[in-house]
Parts: structure tokens; C-alpha cells; sequence
């Protein structure tokens, strides 16, 4: 029996692994099984090449456990280590840089650095385990080997009489961690980590029912049959090619990523490019409304079918993460415990080729069947306005396929709204001003007043339409966007001809003087405008600068235009015009006056729902009065 000491001069080595290999001690499951599985397919490989003369067969991963013995075992079957391959592969290339290593992370606690390409994953065993086996048999026509450890950097290894070709790994479980030989706790590891691993893995048995005969009784029990229980799906969807996929294997490979999503997604995006970097997966556009921060971290990264995080930010661009599926590369840079992206320019890459697939996908989808992709614009273009927004790439392809939908359920692209409204909607200064609602019912006045006039409406209701509509504006040449309910109409799209007033000029002055006498002062900027005597007498309004810079600070940005915190303010548009309007200019006493103010001002909040409390409480009960 050989006896000898790991080749590393440092001899704290083992506390550092402990301490700093992985934040989270289940890793060092999905490291061993992926050891077994790299061992597997190199096998394969050997074998479909014709390097080596062995037969490949059915091989799996076993996974046991030995409670009475409190051992975990491991158990391949592929091309197995020689005596001298456990020298050269466990004693000396796993420590190759450890030196570099030890000073790298002397002083830091954190998991954040570059721990995996030191070749450490077999030693995170020692995290759980203060003694761990190794039994193996080459494919070689050479003795097995028995390499034991306890820890420390003294090892034994000899010969071994093992018959059968593969590698078994026996962890003998620390006490703190025995959480480890509980069947239920390997068992939820195995599906979070080995569920979709390119081989069989094999965890206990489970019985199957066997067909009954076509003449078997009618209450006659099917039999029984104990069979290998596989926790895996060796091939997923997204190592397929599209070709060989129909729509139903897309939606029952969702099922299988999302066992408690019972509603189908809208539609999918398969990705699968090997240059400039290898990447393959799948995306799911899932229904999504209008909400914002509806649970991330849905989409799964795989490296090689190993499963390794969702928390995929770096790779997908942000307005992705609301999507869902399986990204898998083995090009991504990872760390040790290849949970936090490194900053990368392969990532870069991969970054940009999903938001162009994503922008083609989506083009793609518009082109071929406009009418269906109208039906699902509500559950998707939350997402498109926030790539559109955040990703400048994506917002100039966007231009093709986003929908600008009008209040009446009408849809079109920006190029097919500018042809729309070019003759109706452009002011006395050349401007293209586009007219949006983001309330219906709490707009419906404003919105009829603009459709009268023969113009259209749109409904932009996101909470982040101020943001989008920032951008468009600073993308397009003499284009504003302007909310309906920001002036009176003719104010918003102002053209050549302007009203005359019914009223002179002392008389405006008296008027304005007598409003602002009862309105609340500071909080109404009281206009005189001359409208149509048939638009409403009174206007409550809000500047479109100052509500659009309120609603960007308060869904992030805008903050630094200070309006946060600044107190609402509204203008009130009183149309000169209108034959209510003269009535209180003309009022017998101060007191009618006053009243019919009060009251025209109060019908106006309550059309802006602006009324509320103890206001409200007292409007209703002086409106009953006047009715007696």
C-alpha cells in the first residue's frame, strides 16, 4: 500500500476548503455527480470514436445511502481511474495552484472567486464528510484502486480487487451533517441540481404497475414490477433541434420546468448557436399583464445540463428575467459555487444574441399572424416597453412590431399611427401631437371631447408608460405625446384658429378675481379660456411636464427633477364661453356666487376623482339641498 502527502505546501489547505469552497454545502452533491457523468461520456465518446475496445452499454449513476453506516455513495460507470491516474488526478492537479489560491482568499470569507479553476470540486466532499473513499476500476485491463482520505493531507492508496468498471465515491458524513443520509433531502437535491443530466441517475426503486391482459377479470389488480427509480430526463427539450419539436413538446417541457403552472405560455423562443459561443435553451413568454414585479428569477442556467442557478442577471438582459425557461452554455464564466456571473465580454455576447433572437421571435410572430399577436399584446407588452426602454438595440428593432392600441381597440405601429393622424393630429407649429389615456373611465369625459374632434386616443396604461414615452419623444423628430386629460382639447393640439371670448377684458379680470377668491388657494392656478359654449364650463388639469416627472420619480427616475416631493398642483380652465360661466359673473348676491362656484368646482374634482372624504361628504348633502 502506497502512503504519501497531497502534493501542496500549505497545510491548512482542508480548513480553507471548508471555509471557502462554497457558500452552500449541498453543491458538493451536483460536483460529484458531475464528475460521474464526466467520466460517463468520456467514455462514450472514447468508445463512438474507436479509441477503446469496451462496450458502452446502458451505463447510469447511482446514488445510495447507508444509514446504519452513515455513508453517502456515489457510484458510476464510466471510464475509471488506474492507480496512477488517482495519483496524478486527485493528489496533484486539484492542487496545482493552491498556492496562488491560499493567497488569493487568505483574507476574504466571501464565495467570490475563481476557487473552480483550481479543479476543487471533488475535495467539496470534505465539506460533509470527514473521510472520503474512493474505490475504482479502470477500463483498462489494470488492478482498481482504493484511495482514502480522512481529511487532512495524509492519504493511503492501494490496489483493489473491484471487478466492475466505473468509480465509487463513499462519503463517510460528518455528524453536524447528516441531513445528508436522509432519503427526502437527497432526494430534493438530486431534482434541483441532476434533473435534467445527460445520464440516467438512479436513486432507490419504485414499483410500476404492469399491463393487465386483455382477458383479465374485471376487478383483477394489475401486477407489480420494482424498477430502477430514474429521477432525471436525460434529454430535454432544449438539446433537441427545433425541427424535431412540436408546439406540445414545448408546452410539456414547460409542465415539467413548472409543475405548479397550470396555464400554458403564450408562446416559446428556442435558442441554439455554437459561434462565436455555444449556448442552447429554451424562453417562455408566460401571461403577464401589467405587472412589474411579478417573481423573477424564473429562467434556469444550466452549464452542460448541470443545473447552477436562477439568478441569471448579466446574462439575460434585465427585461428578460420576467420570462421564464432554461438557458445552457458551458462558456458562461462561473465561480466556485456558479451562483454570480464574472465580468465577462463572452457574456456580453450571449447577452446581446438573446435580445436579438427575442426581437426576431417577436417580429416573426407579428408578421405572420398580426391578428393573434394583437390578442396577446396586454400579457406581453409589459416586457417589450421595458426592453424597449432599458435596451437601445432592442427599442430601434421594437419599431417593427411594437402596438400603439387606441382607446376604441384599434391597433397600430408608430409608422401606421404617424399616417393615421398626420392631417388631424398635427398643431399650428408642425408638431405630430399624440393624444393617450391611461384610465378609461377616470379619462372617459376628456377622452370623448378629443374623439369629437375626430382625433384618436391611445390607451397606454403600463406603469411605466411616462418613462417610454420620454424615450420615444427624444427618438422621433416634432412628435409629443400628451395626455388627454392635460388641457382642455383645443389647448393640447393648438391650432391657427383661436375662440372669442364672450367676455371683456374687465370682465375676465372680475372673474378670475371672484374664483380666486373661493378656490383653495395654492393648490388651483385658475386660466381663462375661451372654448366652445358646449365644452365644459370648468376644467381641472394638470400640467403634462410636472404629472409625467411625479410618475416617473415614483416607478424609478425622475428624481432628480425634485418632484417627488412637491405638493399637487392643478389648473383650473374656466371657459369664458359657457352660459354658466356668465350666471356667476352675474350673480345678484356674493353668496349665490360663492355657491355656484363651489359647487361647478366640486362637479369638476368629482370628474377627476379628486373628491374625496369629508369634501365628498359635504358636496353629496349640499347637492341633495339645491335638488329640494
Amino acid at each position: 500500500m502506497a502512503k504519501g502527502k497531497i502534493n501542496v505546501s500549505v497545510e491548512n489547505i482542508f480548513p480553507l476548503i471548508k471555509k471557502f469552497l462554497y457558500s452552500d454545502h449541498e453543491i458538493f452533491l451536483r460536483e460529484l455527480i458531475s464528475n460521474g457523468t464526466d467520466a460517463t461520456l468520456k467514455l462514450k465518446h472514447l468508445t463512438s470514436i474507436g479509441e477503446i475496445d469496451v462496450a458502452y452499454g446502458d451505463p447510469k449513476i447511482e446514488v445510495k445511502i447507508d444509514k446504519e453506516n452513515k455513508t453517502l455513495h456515489v457510484i458510476d460507470q464510466g471510464i475509471g481511474m488506474t492507480k496512477d491516474e488517482v495519483e496524478k488526478y486527485i493528489n496533484e492537479v486539484a492542487f496545482s495552484g493552491a498556492e496562488e489560491f491560499l493567497e488569493k482568499y487568505k483574507d476574504s470569507a466571501k464565495d467570490s472567486g475563481i476557487i473552480g479553476h483550481f479543479g476543487l470540486g471533488f475535495y467539496s466532499a470534505f465539506m460533509v464528510a470527514n473521510k472520503v473513499e474512493i474505490l475504482t476500476k479502470s477500463y483498462k485491463d489494470e488492478p482498481g484502486a482504493h484511495w482514502i482520505c480522512e481529511g487532512t493531507t495524509e492519504f493511503s492508496l492501494e490496489e483493489s480487487d473491484r471487478t466492475e468498471r466505473g468509480t465509487e465515491i463513499i462519503l463517510h458524513i460528518n455528524e453536524e451533517d447528516n441531513q445528508f443520509l436522509e432519503e427526502g433531502r437527497i432526494s430534493e437535491l438530486l431534482v434541483k441540481y441532476n434533473k435534467f443530466m445527460p445520464v440516467p441517475i438512479k436513486f432507490g426503486t419504485k414499483e410500476e404497475e404492469l399491463p393487465l391482459p386483455e382477458d383479465a377479470e374485471k376487478d383483477a389488480k394489475p401486477e407489480t414490477l420494482e424498477v430502477d427509480n430514474i429521477i432525471n430526463n436525460p434529454t430535454p427539450a432544449w438539446t433537441k433541434q427545433p425541427a424535431d419539436l412540436e408546439d406540445e413538446d414545448y408546452k410539456g417541457f414547460y409542465r415539467e420546468l413548472y409543475p405548479m403552472q397550470f396555464e400554458d405560455p403564450l408562446f416559446h423562443i428556442h435558442l441554439n448557436v455554437d459561434y462565436p459561443f455555444n449556448l442552447t435553451g429554451i424562453l417562455y413568454f408566460p401571461k403577464m399583464g401589467q405587472d412589474m414585479n411579478m417573481q423573477k428569477d424564473k429562467i434556469q442556467l444550466y452549464q452542460n445540463q448541470v443545473y447552477v442557478t436562477d439568478n441569471v442577471e448579466g446574462i439575460v438582459p434585465e427585461f428578460l428575467t420576467m420570462l421564464r425557461g432554461v438557458i445552457d452554455s458551458p462558456d458562461i464564466p462561473l465561480n466556485v459555487s456558479r451562483s454570480y456571473l464574472q465580468a465577462d465580454g463572452a457574456v456580453k455576447k450571449i447577452s446581446s444574441y438573446i435580445t436579438r433572437k427575442v426581437a426576431d421571435k417577436l417580429k416573426s410572430l407579428f408578421n405572420n399572424n398580426r391578428e393573434d399577436f394583437e390578442k396577446k399584446w396586454n400579457d406581453i407588452k409589459i416586457v417589450i416597453e421595458y426592453g424597449m426602454l432599458s435596451e437601445d438595440k432592442f427599442f430601434e428593432k421594437a419599431d417593427k412590431f411594437a402596438l400603439y392600441p387606441t382607446v376604441d381597440n384599434s391597433y397600430f405601429t408608430f409608422e401606421e399611427l404617424q399616417e393615421k393622424i398626420k392631417d388631424t393630429q398635427t398643431d399650428k407649429d408642425g408638431n405630430l401631437i399624440i393624444l393617450y389615456a391611461s384610465n378609461t373611465d377616470a379619462q372617459h369625459s376628456y377622452i370623448e371631447a378629443a374623439k369629437e374632434k375626430g382625433y384618436q386616443v391611445l390607451l397606454m396604461d403600463s406603469p411605466i408608460v411616462s418613462h417610454l414615452i420620454q424615450k420615444i419623444e427624444g427618438s422621433k423628430e416634432k412628435v409629443s405625446f400628451v395626455r388627454v386629460d392635460g388641457d382642455n382639447i383645443d389647448n393640447l393640439i393648438k391650432k391657427e384658429d383661436e375662440k372669442i371670448s364672450k367676455l371683456s377684458e374687465e370682465e375676465n379680470e372680475k372673474l378670475k378675481a371672484d374664483f380666486e377668491k373661493v378656490i383653495p388657494a395654492g393648490k388651483y392656478t385658475v386660466q381663462l379660456e375661451a372654448m366652445d359654449s358646449n365644452a365644459s364650463p370648468l376644467i381641472i388639469t394638470q400640467p403634462e411636464f410636472m404629472r409625467r416627472m411625479k410618475e416617473m420619480q415614483q416607478t424609478g427616475g425622475g428624481g432628480m427633477f425634485g418632484m417627488g416631493n412637491m405638493p399637487e398642483m392643478y389648473n383650473l380652465v374656466v371657459n369664458t364661453n359657457h352660459e354658466l360661466i356668465s350666471e356667476i359673473l352675474n350673480s345678484k348676491t356674493e353668496k349665490k356666487q360663492e355657491r355656484l362656484i363651489k359647487q361647478s368646482l366640486d362637479l369638476a374634482r368629482l370628474s377627476q376623482n379628486l373628491l374625496k372624504g369629508e369634501e365628498l361628504t359635504a358636496f353629496i348633502k349640499r347637492s341633495f339641498d339645491m335638488v329640494k
